[in-house]
């Protein structure tokens, strides 16, 4: 029997990484997606890159689950946020999510069954030094709740992933250890503690599952409770 695919874009390192190895657990054959590692290789901040990985990717057959979990963070405060790192952070964060729904969906729909992770952030409900950021990863949001709509009558799911600190590279070098600013985000979870990425990985888990096509268009805030009295009930 051959097994069921999962592209997971930016799945070389951290929490990506961690979601390969646990669909790789669950019996999912993993397709990655990232600048390095032993995937396929490629900027997905780059249009005609993405397009030529994804037809890579699909090479080997339909795609049933997408991961779109590449991302940039490019802390600036307001005043100081270059026009350039905005338009990078879409073209990363945003357009290639889209890009990689619109490759594998006709797959989905032949099969009439998909599921689909956007990698939002808490951040999306707002954080300093984060317009880009928190702009982007709030638009994954958006477009889930849009794609849960449009996409539900042939058995796909969308859903969202807002992971809270989470001990990656990529929160190390926004966020650097040691630091007051770093310490004060420890201390104010109410777990006291930061994520790891297995803890994102098993919310991944839930979301590909085949049991789980009743929930769609909902965003799991992944964050030892920090948006308690934030997030909307």
């Amino acid at each position: 029997m051959q097994k069921q695919r999962v592209l997971i874009t930016g799945g070389a390192a951290g929490i990506g990484a961690a979601a390969a190895e646990r669909c790789r657990q669950d019996g999912y054959e993993v397709v990655i997606i990232d600048r390095v590692g032993d995937g396929i290789i490629a900027d997905l901040a780059d249009t005609v890159a993405t397009g030529r990985a994804l037809a890579q990717a699909l090479e080997g057959g339909p795609i049933t689950r997408l991961l779109n979990n590449v991302g940039m963070v490019c802390p600036a405060d307001a005043e100081n946020q270059t026009l350039e790192e905005l338009e990078r952070a879409w073209a990363l964060n945003v357009r290639s999510s889209m890009q990689c729904m619109q490759a594998l969906l006709p797959g989905m729909k032949q099969a009439g069954f998909g599921r689909i992770i956007n990698m939002s952030s808490r951040a999306a409900l707002g954080k300093q030094l984060r317009t880009a950021y928190a702009a982007t990863k709030a638009g994954l949001i958006g477009m889930t709740r849009v794609w849960a709509l449009e996409l539900g009558a042939y058995g796909i799911t969308a859903n969202a992933i807002g992971p809270g600190p989470i001990a990656t590279e990529l929160f190390e070098r926004a966020n650097p250890p040691g630091s007051p600013r770093t310490q004060a985000i420890i201390d104010s979870v109410p777990v006291k503690r930061l994520g790891t990425p297995d803890d994102v990985a098993q919310a991944v888990s839930f979301f590909l599952d085949e049991r789980s096509g009743f929930v769609t268009g909902q965003v799991l805030y992944v964050c030892g409770g920090m948006t308690v009295g934030v997030a909307g009930v």
